[in-house]
């Protein structure tokens, strides 16, 4: 059987990084899944082939072995074992081994080495010469969920519809943006009794015009009247769980900070762990001062001044 270039089965040269072979795997899979290409025989014969060689390529010593031994690399170190036998005994036809091609590969096919077809029945329990039918995984499917601050403070579940089910699922509490989540069996349905896909959810949070997240912790800013920083007073903080009154120091600089223990967002898989929300206080200078407000301050400035 003709060489099968696993590379160029996915789109990829020989130097293509892990991602690089995921990202090509997932894009051709879609492409030629037979969910989507009912009754086209090239496209079901195009999806064995990417995912034998996705099978192949994404494993790091299968990879290696198939570099060296091209597609005969389930049994390439065991002919190599038997052509050494062979040359000591001084047979010449096993003059070295390139990768499945030449005389020696020919004498190894009679030998019992595998091809295109062998491999893909031993994954996928099946193939044209045992009469039976080749079962497939199902295809992965990806979804996006959009959630603010206030959703992830709590775990709560949520109906998804995913290309026509509804599938509901529970959202931790205090997720990351961008954060992916996989749910194992709610992707595409398997062929001819293969497993089902997964589903990877990615959370999409959406910024807070009040709170800037770090981690856990959040931060957020308070305006502070002059009066209130200069005798000290209180302050109402607005939180994600509500409004709280706060003391104010007298003589309260602008741009101090004051943490508000565990008001923050819970630590994710930690339950009763809360981050911090740290404020910083923005002092208003006060406007439209009356006659009688000017020469109070005016005052105030001549007693400082001596």
């Amino acid at each position: 059987m003709a060489f099968i270039d696993y590379y160029k089965i996915l789109g990829i040269d020989k130097n293509a990084s892990d991602k690089d072979i995921k990202s090509a795997y997932r894009k051709l899979a879609r492409q030629y899944h037979p969910d989507l290409n009912p009754n086209d025989t090239e496209a079901n014969k195009k999806f064995q082939q990417i995912n034998e060689a996705n099978e192949v390529l994404s494993d790091p010593e299968k990879r290696q072995k198939y570099d060296k031994y091209g597609e005969n690399w389930q049994h390439g170190e065991e002919y190599e074992k038997y052509a050494q036998q062979q040359r000591a005994q001084g047979n010449r036809q096993y003059s070295g081994f390139g990768g499945g091609q030449g005389q020696a590969f020919e004498s190894f096919e009679n030998f019992g080495g595998g091809d295109f077809s062998d491999f893909f029945e031993s994954m996928f329990g099946g193939g044209a010469r045992g009469g039976r039918q080749a079962k497939y995984r199902g295809q992965d499917y990806n979804a996006e969920l959009q959630l603010n601050l206030r959703d992830i403070l709590e775990p709560h579940k949520q109906t998804l519809t995913v290309n026509g089910k509804n599938i509901r699922i529970t959202i931790p509490a205090g997720v990351e943006n961008d954060q992916t989540i996989k749910i194992t069996g709610h992707g595409g349905p398997g062929v001819n009794g293969g497993p089902a896909g997964d589903l990877y959810i990615t959370f999409k949070i959406a910024p807070d015009p009040n709170f800037k997240r770090d981690g856990a912790n959040l931060h957020a800013t308070a305006k502070l009247d002059l009066y209130t920083a200069v005798l000290g007073g209180e302050v109402t903080i607005e939180t994600l769980s509500g409004k709280v009154k706060i003391k104010v120091g007298a003589e309260t600089q602008n741009g101090v900070t004051v943490k508000l223990k565990g008001k923050g967002l819970p630590v994710y898989k930690h339950e009763g762990q809360h981050g911090d929300l740290l404020v910083t206080y923005d002092i208003q200078m006060p406007k439209n001062l009356t006659e009688k407000q000017k020469d109070l301050f005016t005052e105030l400035r001549k007693e400082g001044e001596k």
